[in-house]
């Protein structure tokens, strides 16, 4: 096993990566072993004794695969993939549509019944517009923050390749300052309305209603987001210079929205002997990134995963995988 290294003034015990903090997210490149990761540390949790969800956001779902478990309900959900784990794969052509239900069922309530056809057209014309499917996983990663969260001791989220990831975590800012604008504008409509017919004479305002009610859940979101004792976000990474720099590049990315890296994964590190002159040049160019990594990131826990034979298909090869982890302070 690769010792760890270069573990900064940020690690603070045995349980820094996961078991002190209720909230997980597993971020990095596509195809790195995000989810292998993900799944990994919400194994270890749940073999902890904490009630656990694991969630995806990636679009390639193969959670369900690594845990051998059959098709997801309609939901999305696969109930008790190991003792205390939960596993819930957000489809995004599903809560796209979702979403755009529910954006219609406001239109219904609110708009006068001739236009309700047109109004919904241009609401199935915004649905195919870019940013729409976005939208609709933010409302579904908002609701696993709010709604479900509280029903589990640990979440862990396995999201999409890094460019989504960052989208969908710098979002709630995002939207947030966007509903303030509508906010701001129906609160001066409303005002204006009062001076010209009296406070009293104003009715309710549900579209105002709806803005402050999404407002506030996007806040309550962001919150937890930037709580460091609720939170911590994980990138996952290999030692090959792609990958650095594309982490380099999230981790100042989501510093800028107040968001910090709590630690990294470093996967598929290759054992220091194996023979031969091919593996030893891999050896090197592994060597000159792992030298980069500590470079870069010198202020960052770093624990290392080792490259496996096969891939893990079954929990027992998920709990070596954490025993490694484990053995190393994650």
């Amino acid at each position: 096993m690769a010792p760890a290294c270069g573990h900064g003034p940020l690690t603070a015990g045995p349980r820094t990566l996961l078991l002190d903090h209720p909230l997980v997210l597993c971020a990095g490149k596509g195809g790195v072993g995000k989810s292998t990761t993900a799944a990994t540390l919400a194994l270890r949790a749940a073999d902890a004794g904490h009630r656990t969800l694991l969630v995806s956001t990636d679009p390639a779902h193969n959670l369900g695969d690594i845990f051998c478990h059959g098709a997801r309900d309609g939901a999305g959900w696969m109930r008790g993939v190991a003792p205390g784990l939960d596993l819930l794969e957000i489809d995004p052509d599903v809560e796209t549509e979702r979403y755009l239900a529910r954006v219609k069922d406001n239109v219904r309530r609110l708009v006068r019944s001739p236009m309700v056809a047109e109004a919904e057209r241009q609401i199935d014309l915004a649905g195919r517009a870019p940013g729409a499917a976005e939208s609709a996983m933010l409302e579904r990663l908002v609701a696993v923050l709010l709604d479900e969260r509280p029903d589990y001791d640990r979440v862990v989220i396995d999201t999409a390749p890094t460019g989504h990831t960052l989208r969908l975590l710098t979002l709630p800012e995002l939207m947030s300052a966007w509903v303030d604008g509508l906010l701001r504008h129906r609160g001066e409509r409303n005002r204006e309305r009062a001076a010209w017919i009296g406070p009293a004479d104003v009715p309710d305002d549900p579209v105002y209603d709806l803005l402050a009610e999404r407002r506030n859940r996007l806040v309550r979101a962001r919150a937890l987001l930037l709580d460091p004792v609720e939170t911590r976000i994980v990138f996952v990474l290999i030692a090959q210079r792609l990958a650095i720099e594309e982490t380099r590049r999230a981790v100042d990315e989501l510093a800028g929205f107040g968001l910090a890296v709590s630690a990294l994964v470093i996967n598929r590190v290759l054992p220091p002997d194996l023979p031969g002159e091919f593996m030893r040049a891999r050896l090197e160019v592994q060597a000159d990134g792992l030298g980069h990594i500590d470079t870069r990131f010198p202020g960052l826990p770093r624990f290392r995963l080792p490259l496996l034979p096969r891939e893990p298909d079954a929990t027992s090869a998920l709990r070596a995988l954490a025993d490694r982890l484990g053995a190393q302070g994650a």
